[in-house]
């Protein structure tokens, strides 16, 4: 068999990049679809801000003339210079299971990154740490999330028999509304409303909510800088960032801290939608937003999507705090289980907060690299 790799330079040729994980997947039960609205944007330099700081390319590896996988590339300058690094990253990365046709496709990213002076592969990565990063390796049965990949166990197989090994995990947790919370817990919360020093802002409408959103993204600016992946968004990235989550965003499961007139620290949940992206196949029209809406309101798990808070303020109780309100505005909206967002395995602050509630882990993500150079 014979793999031609296609370079995504035409109207024609999008569309198979975005629509070929749904052939793939047709038997994959719990596969969760993108929604294509966003994905067709995601994916245009014409929409998304993130093209303007990065080297990109999209491909198609054929086998007799049919589209069997897809993968992206990207190297972003601009993380590179502030790591001291040469690192292009692959992303997307979909094929059936064919060891010839995954490793078309890698070797395409590996000589393409090492033409523009790379020495390092890592992936799967998109363009910052808010796009799905790293393959399942653990959790493939349970219910998936909106903002992780939804991969079969094959493809960490045929990633790895090219030569890749783990670079780092991505964790979730996931616990019960009705969770017991150690006492150490309460005395925390006291202790910060005690202090009058602090003020916890909840919402009961988008309107309210608006002005906080590029304060929390500023937030997340300063305080993840850090992480694996992660660089500034930019004034265009935050309003597209914002614009994505906004519509299915309920102001009632935003927490955000102030001190005096700033925003030191804020919590977001997001109510899981799968099963109505599921039944929409991915589409908003022309009837797919009403599943997705109704899966919105029915849903019984709460997925965490964003956290954070300034470092002069962490290990003073905020996270408990915040987190401690998440848990009576969910249980009165009627969620059953919290799902956190995905967190490093490295960062152990984090993890002594969710693991003093006992709380398993239900998923694991590998993000892989590979020196080329």
């Amino acid at each position: 068999m014979k793999t031609e790799i296609r370079i995504v330079n035409s109207r024609k040729l999008f569309t198979e990049f975005i629509h070929l994980p749904a052939k793939i997947h047709k038997d994959h039960e719990g596969w969760l679809p993108p929604v294509y609205a966003d994905d067709n944007k995601f994916f245009d330099p014409g929409f998304n801000n993130s093209f303007s700081s990065c080297d990109t390319v999209l491909a198609l590896a054929y086998n007799n003339g049919v589209a069997h996988g897809r993968i992206m590339g990207i190297i972003h300058h601009k993380y590179n210079e502030l790591k001291h690094e040469k690192t292009a990253r692959f992303g997307f990365l979909e094929c059936y299971d064919e060891s010839e046709t995954a490793s078309a496709l890698l070797r395409f990213i590996e000589k393409w990154a090492l033409e523009r002076g790379m020495n390092q592969v890592a992936g799967p990565y998109g363009f910052s740490d808010k796009d799905p990063q790293g393959f399942m390796i653990e959790g493939f049965h349970d219910i998936p999330l909106l903002s992780a990949s939804c991969n079969l166990p094959y493809i960490v197989e045929l990633t790895e028999n090219n030569g890749y090994s783990k670079l780092i995990d991505c964790l979730t947790y996931r616990f019960s509304i009705d969770v017991l919370l150690p006492e150490i817990y309460q005395r925390v919360q006291q202790r910060v409303i005690s202090t009058q020093r602090y003020r916890i802002l909840e919402f009961t409408s988008k309107k309210q909510l608006k002005p906080y959103v590029v304060p929390i993204l500023e937030l997340v600016n300063e305080t993840y800088h850090q992480l694996f992946g992660f660089y500034p968004l930019n004034k265009e990235e935050m309003k597209e960032f914002a614009n994505r989550y906004m519509p299915v965003l309920d102001p009632r499961h935003v927490k955000v801290v102030m001190l005096q007139n700033e925003v030191v620290a804020f919590v977001i949940g997001l109510a899981n939608m799968s099963e109505g992206i599921i039944k929409a196949n991915g589409k908003l029209f022309p009837f797919g937003w009403y599943h997705i809406i109704r899966s919105i309101k029915r849903a019984t798990q709460l997925d965490l999507m964003l956290g954070a808070v300034k470092s002069e303020h962490q290990g003073l109780g905020l996270e408990i705090t915040m987190g401690m309100h998440l848990l009576e505005s969910s249980k009165k909206a009627g969620f059953k289980t919290i799902e956190t967002h995905l967190i490093l395995e490295t960062n152990t602050r984090m993890r002594a907060v969710i693991e003093r509630l006992n709380a398993p882990i239900v998923k694991r993500f590998r993000v892989f690299q590979k020196t080329i150079a």
